[in-house]
């Protein structure tokens, strides 16, 4: 598959604390748990993909594509990066492609997400055949003003990452790099009246008080997916 381009927007980070050993329990083995003093994250993650195209082709022939996935932060052989337990996507043709070619456990879902006077709204319902239900309706909004990512440790252990692992069928492990200016975050906050992602992942909802970071959006390239090998 070739590299893609396309923008992300209207994204809200929800971001739980957790005991590093329920996450490292649901890792493929070639990956190990990364920490922020001393905790795993787990991180909710609803927004939408605008102009989503192969790489050089121009934005106005691409195609939107709203999101949610949950996910962790790991690293393999000290190179850091995030690995997706979940991605749920409106775009049918967008899933079925993400799974065969850059091995991703992307599941259809239909999603309705609206941003007006500064405030997003943010439904999503999985109808993937076989798959596990999984539900999330959210409102949130920006709070104070933007700051730069890198500046503050902890949005920077959760947002400031280059590369994503995930495991073939065969049980390889593989990556992709994205590229992208570093992330401007907002303090937000978020009133989330249904959330059955961490369930459906096999998680617990943890009992600690989630952090919630806004960003209006980047622009992105990613890479096509490798297979990792030492140096990768």
């Amino acid at each position: 598959m070739v590299p893609l381009e396309m923008g992300w927007r209207h994204l809200l980070f929800e971001n739980w604390p957790v005991d590093p050993a329920v996450v490292d329990a649901h890792l493929p083995d070639a990956l190990t748990v990364d920490t922020h003093d001393g905790d795993a994250w787990l991180s909710a993650v609803p927004f939408t993909n605008v102009a989503v195209r192969p790489r050089g082709l121009p934005a106005r022939l691409g195609l939107p594509l709203p999101e949610l996935n949950l996910r962790t932060y790991v690293t393999r052989d000290g190179d850091p990066g995030v690995y997706f337990f979940s991605l749920d996507a409106a775009g049918l043709l967008g899933v079925i492609g993400a799974r065969c070619f850059q091995h991703l456990p992307y599941y259809y879902a239909r999603i309705s997400l609206d941003a007006a006077d500064g405030t997003v709204r943010f439904a999503s319902r999985r109808r993937h055949p076989g798959a596990r239900p999984a539900a999330y309706d959210a409102t949130y909004r920006p709070t104070g003003p933007g700051f730069a990512a890198p500046e503050d440790p902890l949005a920077r252990f959760l947002v400031e990452r280059y590369r994503f692992y995930t495991q073939s069928p065969d049980g390889a492990l593989r990556y992709a790099d994205v590229d992208h200016d570093p992330w401007t975050l907002h303090p937000a906050t978020a009133t989330v009246t249904r959330n059955s992602l961490l369930e459906a992942n096999g998680f617990a909802r943890p009992s600690s008080t989630p952090t919630y970071y806004y960003s209006p959006g980047v622009d992105v390239t990613a890479s096509r997916s490798k297979r990792w090998e030492r140096g990768g």
